[in-house]
Order: structure tokens, then C-alpha cells, then sequence
């Protein structure tokens, strides 16, 4: 009989030098402390209960309006509403966030603020016809 304290295959597995251990035998895969285990194993049924309460309200005959999945009612909640974890305000989000803001006011400012003065120059010069618009 073996001894309860001998090590695992897994363990006594050693990579050759010319090809390295493969992912198949990794310790931490098989070799799983007992909380690891309890953890899985409690993750496991509860994905399992919430898999069977979701068919039952699928393959009721009498379903309710709103078949609500909470796996998807969480991807929605972190995806609308929780932003800022994933959003850091630095120098550069915030010169950005000022450019995209301002950039395009003070460019059309400048643009019209040109055309209107190129406009009152030929007009003191003499140069420019007004022409006769309904609309303008």
C-alpha cells in the first residue's frame, strides 16, 4: 500500500528539456486545495440552480410577460451604469474631453467671425454688391 503522503503523478511529473510541461498537467488544475474545491463546487451549483429556475420560467406554460435572466441583468448593469471604474481622469482624458468640446465651437467662431470681417472690409471698400436673398 502507498502511503498517504506521497506525492501526485501530476507532481512527480517533470518536464523533459527539450519540451516543457504541458497545460494538461498543470498542479493547480488537479492538485486543488480543498477550499478551491468547495468553491468550485459551490459556483457550480449555483450556476445550476439559476440555469434550472430560468428553464422553469422558460418552459412554463403559463410564462410570465418578462422572462428576467440575471446573468444578462448584470452584464447590463456593469455595461450602462457602472463606467467609472473603467474611467480614470488624467491630463490627457481631460484635454481631450475640452478639445472635443470647445474644438469645434472656437473653430466655427473663427470661420465666421473671418467671413464676416473679409465681408465688412469689401463693403467699406466699396467692393461688395449685397446680393438681393428672400431667405438670407
Amino acid at each position: 500500500m502507498e502511503s498517504a503522503s506521497s506525492p501526485s503523478a501530476a507532481k512527480l511529473y517533470g518536464p523533459n528539456r527539450f519540451v516543457s510541461l504541458p497545460a494538461e498537467l498543470d498542479p493547480d488544475t488537479y492538485d486543488s486545495s480543498p477550499e478551491k474545491r468547495r468553491a468550485e463546487a459551490e459556483r457550480l451549483a449555483i450556476r445550476s440552480r439559476l440555469k434550472r429556475q430560468y428553464q422553469l420560467q422558460l418552459n412554463n406554460p403559463s410564462p410570465p410577460a418578462v422572462i428576467e435572466n440575471p446573468a444578462l441583468i448584470r452584464w447590463a448593469y456593469a455595461k450602462s451604469q457602472n463606467v467609472y471604474p473603467t474611467f480614470r481622469p488624467t491630463p490627457k482624458t481631460s484635454f481631450l474631453g475640452a478639445a472635443y468640446a470647445l474644438g469645434p465651437l472656437l473653430f466655427w467662431f473663427f470661420v465666421f467671425k473671418a467671413d464676416r470681417d473679409r465681408k465688412e472690409k469689401c463693403f467699406q471698400e466699396g467692393k461688395y454688391k449685397q446680393p438681393f436673398s428672400v431667405f438670407f
